[in-house]
């Protein structure tokens, strides 16, 4: 495997990081028998949970969203409502970037793609985001009840006097946002490692373009950087590198020179018709929607997950042991197994690092299974820390159900 990174901050700026997880595209229907289409595989599998206040937690991004969205209204006014918003006692709402806004679409879904429990449909067509076209600022990127992302120009909507039903969703953060000092790494000469989601990329990608077919079949059977275990991206696998303030190709070219200005096959098909998939268009500054998989429009580029090692994440006894606690999400109660004897701290922490629950346990017996009642405690997403003589051993992030 590789052991060398060459680590560079071209781009000569910070990086903030606002989501922990990229979701999974939520697509658990098959279109083809060909191995490497996007219901193989489930990465982060989306799980929401409904506070019960107006607002709706991603557990995957840890990000907070209103539950029904503000309605149609201009951009400017969206920015300005955003601002002025107070719900369930935050005041910190905001407009989301175009990456946050895509991270909620379910390409199992259709009109809206949402995840229709999670989120009320309100009937719009489009969402705003906070980000602005980079080569047309009459121009703002949403996302779409569709599944997409584009830039649409400001007046399409029916404030500005349009046709069309923009709304906005407003987002906040429940714990602070991380800044990196830098994005990208090369991994040797053939890879590029992303920090914000755990991916690693393909440097040189095919120099032709491909059906859908043969894209997923090379994806599944080539060995890059010593690696055997790459795959064709899913939609947001792949609009993940998408760079919102580049053109021609619309990604970081530092580190991704080798990309066109062209179209790029995902994983996913389109939701209910799969003679179609889902590709992103670097050309036109990112745009993703569908074609017919047969076509030869579009070219293909490798993704694989990244080991911990590789994003700086430190291993440790409390990373490595065979102490787990299951299942997550949890019930009514957590399982702690692996764990030696002795006296322990569980300590449960919110979204906002409050103290919710803080016991004693004795285990008694090396390696039992022990059984950690969680059944008081609010359906929400929790920090869980294992302590033994005041010393962290396990930290594990839970999500609560109460079902």
């Amino acid at each position: 495997m590789i052991s060398l990174i060459i680590s560079i901050n071209l781009d000569g700026q910070t990086w903030l990081k606002t989501m922990d997880r990229l979701p999974d595209t939520g697509q658990k229907n098959s279109y083809t028998n060909t191995p490497g289409e996007d219901s193989d595989y489930e990465i982060n599998a989306p799980f929401y949970i409904d506070n019960g206040d107006g607002t709706v937690t991603d557990t995957v991004t840890g990000l907070m969203w209103q539950k029904q969205d503000g309605g149609e209204m201009s951009y400017d006014s969206a920015v300005v409502w955003v601002g002025r918003l107070a719900l369930a006692g935050y005041q910190d709402w905001r407009l989301p970037g175009i990456h946050e806004s895509f991270s909620l679409m379910n390409l199992d879904a259709l009109n809206p793609a949402l995840n229709q429990t999670a989120f009320a449909n309100t009937g719009a067509e489009y969402w705003w985001s906070a980000d602005v076209a980079a080569n047309n600022p009459s121009k703002v990127w949403v996302t779409n009840s569709g599944g997409g992302q584009g830039a649409h120009p400001r007046t399409e909507t029916i404030s500005a006097g349009g046709t069309k039903k923009f709304h906005t969703r407003a987002v906040r953060n429940i714990h602070s946002s991380k800044i990196l000092e830098e994005r990208f790494k090369f991994l040797a000469d053939s890879v590029v490692l992303d920090l914000f989601t755990g991916l690693m990329w393909e440097r040189y990608p095919l120099n032709d373009s491909i059906n859908w077919e043969n894209a997923l079949m090379r994806s599944e059977n080539i060995v890059l950087g010593g690696y055997r275990d790459w795959r064709l991206p899913n939609i947001k696998e792949i609009a993940s590198i998408h760079d919102e303030k580049s053109v021609a190709p619309a990604v970081n070219k530092n580190f991704f020179s080798a990309i066109r200005s062209a179209k790029y096959w995902s994983s996913t098909s389109q939701f209910n018709r799969g003679i179609n998939a889902w590709y992103i268009d670097f050309q036109n500054l990112g745009l993703t929607t569908y074609v017919a998989k047969n076509t030869r429009a579009c070219y293909a580029i490798c993704v694989r997950t990244a080991e911990d090692k590789l994003l700086g994440v430190k291993n440790s006894t409390m990373a490595n042991s065979s102490e787990i606690i299951y299942p997550n999400p949890a019930g009514q109660a957590v399982h702690l197994k692996g764990f030696s004897t002795g006296s322990y701290e569980i300590v449960l922490l919110n979204a906002v690092g409050e103290v919710m629950q803080h016991k004693r346990i004795d285990i008694e017996e090396e390696n039992t299974d022990f059984l950690y009642s969680v059944d008081h405690i609010t359906p929400g997403y929790y920090l869980m820390q294992v302590l033994m003589s005041g010393q962290v051993v396990k930290l594990k992030k839970i999500v609560v159900t109460g079902q």
